[in-house]
């Protein structure tokens, strides 16, 4: 029975990633010993590893097979189906946690990023500079205003341009254009004065009389303030217009301190 079994190839429980070269040269030295040794036990056969410098260790023998190298990329290594290095652990509560903090930093972006109003407000006349021209019967009037602008988004913005005019009796008497302004902080509020050089004159030169009369001390005519602020921030351009009607004398050169007015100085007509 000894004899028969001795021409069997000598496998061990961790040969199933043993090569075909290995295993017949196991087979060789089964068959020596059995020449050799005559009628011995091939279960008393020690097990014995044939490696060299040529093998490197199979990863799924854990740790006791050997295959050639050169060939790890050519052999397959078979995993059973129950393996446990098939069914990963916790790959749910990796999924779940994976989601969530996907829509946290999702909800972050947009809520930080998702843009705001520009409020414009017209805070009123800052100054008033008058000059005239008595051959010709033109006023000459540079007004100066305010605007607050406030900025509600959490980014900064660029004030790009602002765009003013000034109406008086339906008649465009002045317009002004103030480009690359400034910049505003994120949450933060600017405070902008603009000037708006303006002509009374030709068929309304009548005005010219009633801004140099004597008589009276404050000259104060109605005009029509528009403005046009055009900011930009991530490439988009807003516009935000106001519309006031304002007071402003133009007998004499004033400035106006929260909504008060202080004469500096009022031309009298020469005599």
């Amino acid at each position: 029975m000894g004899k028969s079994l001795s021409h069997l190839p000598l496998l061990n429980k961790d040969d199933s990633c043993t090569t075909p070269s290995d295993i017949s040269d196991r087979n060789g030295l089964a068959d020596a010993h059995d020449k050799d040794g005559g009628n011995g036990d091939v279960s008393q056969f020690p097990y014995v590893e044939f490696t060299g410098r040529d093998s490197v260790t199979c990863q799924t023998c854990q740790g006791t097979g050997r295959i050639p190298r050169g060939q790890e990329n050519q052999l397959v290594a078979l995993i059973p189906y129950s393996d446990q290095r098939l069914r990963p652990r916790r790959t749910k509560l990796y999924v779940t946690v994976a989601v969530m903090v996907c829509l946290l930093l999702s909800g972050l972006a947009l809520f930080f990023l998702f843009p705001r109003s520009i409020d414009v407000s017209y805070v009123g006349v800052k100054s008033a500079y008058v000059s005239y021209d008595q051959g010709r019967s033109i006023v000459y009037l540079n007004i100066t205003s305010t605007l607050n602008i406030t900025n509600n988004n959490y980014y900064s913005v660029e004030v790009a341009n602002i765009s003013a005019q000034i109406q008086f009796s339906k008649t465009v008497i002045g317009k002004s254009r103030l480009s690359n302004a400034t910049s505003i902080g994120p949450l933060d509020m600017n405070q902008i004065d603009y000037m708006v050089p303006t002509v009374i004159a030709d068929e309304m030169s009548y005005m010219f009389d009633y801004c140099t009369l004597p008589s009276i001390k404050v000259h104060n005519i109605v005009v029509m303030m528009q403005v046009t602020v055009t900011t930009a921030y991530f490439g988009h351009t807003e516009q935000v217009s106001q519309e006031r009607y304002q007071y402003v004398d133009c007998g004499g050169n004033t400035t106006y301190l929260h909504g008060h007015s202080k004469v500096v100085n009022v031309l009298q007509p020469p005599e």
